[in-house]
């Protein structure tokens, strides 16, 4: 065992741990399940310190020899070496200081084994130098979301094109309508589809959008964004340094105390998830409905069968993918909830609330990727349309008569609706049996095209009697 010792006082750490006194109180503090911080964010906040040790050497406030231990030891951080040393939980008090500290702790720890000096390397006064946790916390969660951005983007552009594909295949695929649940004009499923790829393309367009705001960081900031303790040279380059050894594009901000104490940028990310949660979760119920029956229900689509639906009743089949898509979505609304009122309760100078944001963040981000990829893999690929059903629907609803208002007027047409709603009998039987049109008129009428609001070549007229 080894004593360490901080502002509170004195603890004992085993001596195989890597960590220190912070880290240790951390455990004791917050732990409460098996959930650590994104590892992720472990990686970034390596990354920011390896920067930050080379740009506090060129600015000859930290010795060559010192730097280089440090850079050797996050190089070996950062091909997973100490990965069992990254404990903190991932929600703490503190606004993030001690998963700072731990990383400082261990990267101190690990840089003394490549530094032949009798005075060891200190996690304040050498690895965190010019730093906070209120500007390097921040900064590493949004090099977090940043870098899990691509793949997001990727499943959604497929999640619209392959909606598009579907929409070509079913271009003419006729399908009856429904506005609250009741029947309405007809469409095609390759209409509907087409909704589909149009809205997962906005919500791709409002996420690009959003995430600009992520690669405005407040380092240089240091506790309150007015830049104590970092000298001038370290301030004007460290977000250049971070963005060599990570490969982004991040830009500081030009108001620093803002940048400390807002987390709108967050708020507003996490807002652009959750409408994509609400559209994924539109579009799933709309899948469960039209794929429901095969016998009671409206069996309009067929969706691959997964799996077995009951545990009792024999060759049952749910709609699993769309359940799935369902609860994701149920998730990232919480966690959208979940931030908005952690980025509300912030108060003057800092939010302490950061940690949860981005646990938050960024499980939304990995379940809306994983989710979409599912999805696509596992239903939307192997969809299929039943043609003669929708078809079918369209013909026996009594709701195409709206076609013939314009030429009967309102009323009467009103009257055909009740008469075939009453009778069973089709709207094209009625109009056989009334003369009102000649059979060619009733054929170009109910025509699919005509049906869909297309424009046909000459106007249909009543007969005359």
């Amino acid at each position: 065992m080894r004593i360490e010792e901080d502002c509170i006082g004195k603890l004992a750490l085993p001596d195989e741990v890597l960590y220190g006194i912070h880290t240790k109180r951390a455990l004791g503090n917050f732990k409460i399940d098996s959930e650590a911080i994104s590892p992720l964010v472990i990686r970034n906040l390596v990354l920011i310190k390896r920067a930050a040790a080379q740009t506090n050497c060129e600015a000859q406030t930290l010795p060559a020899e010192r730097a280089l231990a440090i850079e050797q030891a996050c190089d070996a951080i950062l091909l997973h070496h100490y990965d069992d040393q990254f404990v903190v939980p991932a929600i703490q008090g503190g606004a993030g200081t001690s998963t700072n500290m731990n990383v400082n702790e261990v990267i101190a720890n690990v840089a003394n084994q490549y530094l032949a000096l009798h005075e060891r390397m200190h996690p304040n006064d050498d690895v965190n130098q010019a730093q906070s946790t209120n500007d390097t916390f921040p900064t590493a969660c949004k090099m977090a979301a940043l870098q899990l951005l691509p793949a997001l983007k990727q499943q959604l552009k497929h999640l619209s094109d392959s909606w598009l594909r579907k929409a070509f295949e079913y271009d003419d695929a006729l399908k009856l309508g429904r506005t609250q649940l009741q029947d309405a004009m007809p469409t095609t499923f390759g209409q509907s589809f087409r909704v589909y790829a149009s809205l997962f393309k906005r919500d791709l367009v409002r996420i690009n959008r959003a995430s600009q705001n992520l690669t405005t960081v407040n380092m240089g900031g240091t506790a309150i964004g007015t830049g104590v303790n970092a000298s001038q040279y370290y301030q004007q380059h460290i977000v250049t340094a971070i963005n060599r050894v990570a490969h982004l594009n991040l830009t500081q901000a030009t108001n620093l105390i803002d940048a400390t104490q807002n987390c709108d940028s967050f708020a507003e990310f996490s807002g652009a998830l959750k409408v994509l949660a609400v559209d994924l979760n539109k579009m799933a119920n709309d899948l469960r409905l039209l794929s429901s029956g095969p016998r009671a229900g409206l069996s309009e689509l067929k969706l691959p069968a997964r799996q077995a639906g009951s545990s009792i009743m024999p060759g049952k089949v749910n709609p699993v993918l769309p359940e799935f898509i369902n609860q994701v979505a149920f998730e990232v609304i919480g966690h959208d909830t979940t931030i908005t009122l952690a980025a509300e309760a912030g108060q003057l100078e800092l939010n302490a609330f950061e940690p949860v944001m981005i646990r938050d963040l960024l499980s939304s981000m990995t379940l809306l990727t994983g989710a979409i990829q599912r999805f696509i893999q596992n239903c939307l690929t192997d969809l299929t349309v039943d043609r003669e059903t929708g078809a079918q629907a369209v013909e026996a609803s009594p709701v195409i008569a709206t076609v013939l208002s314009p030429l009967i007027g309102y009323q009467q047409t009103t009257a055909l609706v009740h008469e075939a709603t009453d009778t069973g009998q089709t709207i094209r039987e009625l109009l056989l049996q009334k003369h009102l049109f000649r059979p060619a008129q009733i054929e170009q009428l109910l025509a699919p095209a005509s049906l869909l609001g297309r424009p046909s070549s000459h106007k249909n007229q009543v007969v005359n009697h």
